[in-house]
């Protein structure tokens, strides 16, 4: 799944949204930058507009390419088997990625990478759509879907859920020994979204990426009819959590 996501890099970068500024600022520090994971380039391209330079690492050869179309700098491998040959970096971030990541290897490997005083910061979304949107996606997707493990998962997931994933990535950490005390932060903000917006994220996230055209329909177009009772779009909060550690 982890390489799903770039069947359709293009629609994936439109449809994903950015990162909040607020955490954008906090990740001050020095030009260097590290993006493990990067995809196609979203938070690399706010860290260069904040005035960073950004290599990124990204095992799908279809993200890579379009990030280097953008303008980015990308090397094509995992990060367990990416050779820093000797670079190293004020700041290793990882946005909507970590969990990709062995965590035998990785919070290890940033340190190895970073400078001394250099910051590790991974972070992702956390989005909960209104139940009149939810329970009909839930609905769905159990129908075109019932052997995935996706399908028992409730409609709507609490953020408390996620935080016990930030949480684990803290502990790994904490783990190496190599790091001052991590830090969590929170941002809290939300969105709209029209109907035909919604419908072009829903194929970015990690349990549709993979589906048959005829089964993603099956799944889409109730919570398209959901979406047009509600008006035709709705307001969506997101939650941006993260897990910062500072090396030693």
């Amino acid at each position: 799944m982890a390489e799903s996501f770039g069947a359709d890099a293009q629609s994936y970068d439109r449809a994903r949204p950015g990162y909040p500024e607020a955490l954008i600022a906090r990740l001050a520090g020095g030009p260097d930058v590290l993006d493990v994971g990067c995809g196609t380039g979203i938070a690399a391209r706010q860290l260069e507009s904040a005035g960073r330079s950004v290599l990124g690492v990204e095992p799908d050869t279809r993200m890579a390419d379009f990030a280097r179309a953008r303008g980015l700098r990308v090397e094509t491998a995992t990060f367990e088997a990416w050779q820093p040959n000797g670079r190293t970096f004020d700041t290793v971030i990882a946005a909507q990625s970590w969990h990709w990541v062995d965590p035998a290897v990785g919070a290890a490997k940033a340190a190895d990478v970073l400078r001394p005083g250099g910051r590790l910061a991974i972070f992702g979304h956390v989005y909960e759509p209104p139940t009149e949107v939810a329970e009909p996606f839930a609905a769905a997707y159990r129908r075109a879907v019932p052997d995935s493990p996706f399908s028992a998962q409730p409609a709507r997931r609490p953020v408390g859920l996620h935080q016990g994933l930030y949480e684990k990535f803290a502990d790994q950490i904490r783990e190496t020994a190599r790091y001052e005390a991590p830090e969590q932060w929170r941002f809290d903000w939300e969105r709209g979204y029209t109907r035909d917006q919604w419908l072009a994220f829903l194929p970015t996230t990690g349990g549709l990426t993979r589906l048959a055209p005829d089964r993603l329909a099956e799944i889409l177009r109730p919570v398209g009819d959901a979406i047009d009772a509600l008006g035709g779009s709705f307001t969506m909060p997101f939650t941006t959590l993260a897990v910062s550690a500072v090396r030693l």
